[in-house]
């Protein structure tokens, strides 16, 4: 999750950039360099370091690496910091959160529950539920484990970054948030992430184990495989070698903000290291855990390409299975290709370059595939502008990447709501004032920039302007929820303070 509202308004696809970014070919001196055979060891070596520290330089890179092939690490590394308050470097013993990662190992304590007989995969979920609505009758434990339940992702709701997230709840309370709202679509009938659907899995586990999920957890999946690291993080105990997360700006970061651990479980928590997933990694090639069978429905796809917590599907003509995760300033990918025998963990304490972009670049490293090298991307260059030499600074740097030939791919009207929105995130709001307004004299169409505008002045107390801007952003698109949502709220407080 961000603190950013314009990622709310779902305006910047830049998962889905990355990975596609991530099939180009390498950039190196401004000359494209074409696949070739696959690499020596020593070749891969070499050219992942050089690749991860371009992605240190120009993508803010906090984390731990491990590329692995027949259970023996290629490179196991770190760079970075695991707390730039102390002065504390990322090792490879670094202790990282690993977020949504966490549905695979709720997938396995389901499975293996099944495999002892405690339950069916297409048992009604209400079995198992207490206070269980009506909607949900039909929904079976596969279909939480597919995510094709219907029911609605918690963490799409609209006040969950500001409000619901950082809010502790009992269990039952925080289904509550979630358990009288309408089904999205007749469960099975498609693909939605709900992470909603993951925390019942939790409560499931819960339940038929009569274990508390992180205990669960230990005895069945951590002990057994020595993964002596890694532990679920429900609550505040101190986690020893944890990592802070972190968001970047420009060529500095700040302290994430988290969400309450009661909001975690099932769907996010555990914190591990590289090493123990290493041995996560490889116990799924046995039956150390379940059967033969049972792994081999737990990585079946179903719509979408999901199997039971993990994405099925290829990459370079090869099988993959893979997951990521993102939370608080934390970004995770584990990236296996079974057939080949060969794994990719990125575990990051920074919020800028993305786990599944670095995991899938350096997959293309050890198979001989064309890759793109990280750059540095227009939003930090802005911000460290700005810290030179103001708005000015900003906005002529911003000028005069658009106005070149050819202009900066990313010299757009996004990349200025995202320097806006981060200024608010560190209360420059007369900065970022100058800065929405900048974007609307550069894109007079940009609704968001409205938006923007409209938050700083809540986030000044400043309701009136607050509400004048929103409604300058319906004008423009009278469909935008997010400005009916923040009129919604500042009209009756408004009123109160009046």
């Amino acid at each position: 999750m961000t603190i950013s509202r314009a990622l709310r308004h779902g305006i910047f696809a830049v998962a889905a950039a990355l990975l596609i970014g991530a099939a180009m070919p390498v950039q190196a001196g401004g000359k494209d360099v074409p696949p070739e055979s696959v690499p020596t060891w020593d070749a891969v070596r070499i050219r992942a370091d050089a690749y991860m520290r371009a992605a240190v330089a120009n993508g803010q890179f906090t984390g731990a690496v491990l590329v692995v092939r027949d259970g023996k690490p290629l490179i196991d590394t770190a760079y970075g910091m695991a707390s730039y308050e102390l002065g504390v470097p990322n090792t490879p013993r670094t202790v990282f959160h690993i977020a949504s990662m966490t549905k695979q190992f709720t997938a396995m304590a389901i499975m293996q529950l099944r495999d002892r007989g405690k339950l069916k995969v297409d048992d009604p979920i209400c079995t198992y539920l207490d206070n269980c609505p009506p909607a949900w009758k039909l929904i079976t434990i596969r279909h939480l484990l597919t995510h094709t339940s219907g029911i609605r992702n918690v963490s799409s709701l609209p006040d969950w970054d500001d409000d619901l997230s950082l809010k502790h709840y009992s269990r039952g309370g925080f289904v509550d948030l979630f358990r009288t709202l309408p089904l999205r679509f007749v469960p099975g009938e498609k693909y939605e992430y709900s992470n909603s659907g993951y925390f019942l899995l939790g409560l499931i586990v819960e339940r038929l184990s009569g274990s508390a999920f992180g205990d669960y957890l230990k005895a069945n999946i951590f002990t057994p495989l020595g993964m002596s690291h890694s532990s679920y993080d429900d609550n505040r105990a101190v986690v020893p070698g944890a990592a802070s997360g972190y968001y970047s700006r420009g060529s500095a970061f700040i302290t994430a903000t988290y969400v309450d651990p009661s909001t975690r479980l099932g769907d996010t928590g555990i914190v591990s290291t590289t090493g123990d997933l290493l041995r996560w990694d490889q116990a799924l090639y046995t039956e150390r855990l379940v059967s033969r069978r049972t792994l081999d429905e737990i990585f079946t796809p179903y719509r979408n390409g999901y199997g039971y917590g993990w994405e099925i599907g290829a990459r370079f003509g090869r099988k993959t299975v893979a997951h990521s995760g993102s939370d608080g300033g934390f970004s995770s990918y584990i990236l296996r290709f079974p057939d080949d025998r060969v794994t990719v963990v990125i575990l990051g304490n920074g919020d800028r370059m993305s786990a599944a972009r670095a995991a899938i670049d350096l997959s293309a490293i050890v198979f001989g595939a064309p890759y793109k090298m990280p750059v540095r991307q227009l939003r930090d260059e802005l911000w460290d502008a700005l810290a030179r030499g103001g708005v000015a600074g900003a906005t002529g740097m911003f000028d005069a990447v658009r106005k070149a030939t050819p202009p900066r791919a990313d010299a757009t009207g996004d990349t200025l709501l995202e320097l806006g929105y981060d200024l608010i995130d560190v209360r420059k709001l007369t900065e970022a004032d100058a800065i929405f307004r900048f974007a609307l004299q550069q894109f007079p169409g940009l609704t968001y920039a409205w938006d923007g505008l409209a938050d700083s002045a809540a986030a000044r107390d400043d309701r009136s302007a607050a509400i004048d801007y929103f409604e300058q952003s319906l004008k423009l698109d009278p469909s935008n929820d997010y400005a009916v949502r923040g009129l919604a709220k500042l009209r009756p407080a408004l009123q109160v303070a009046k």
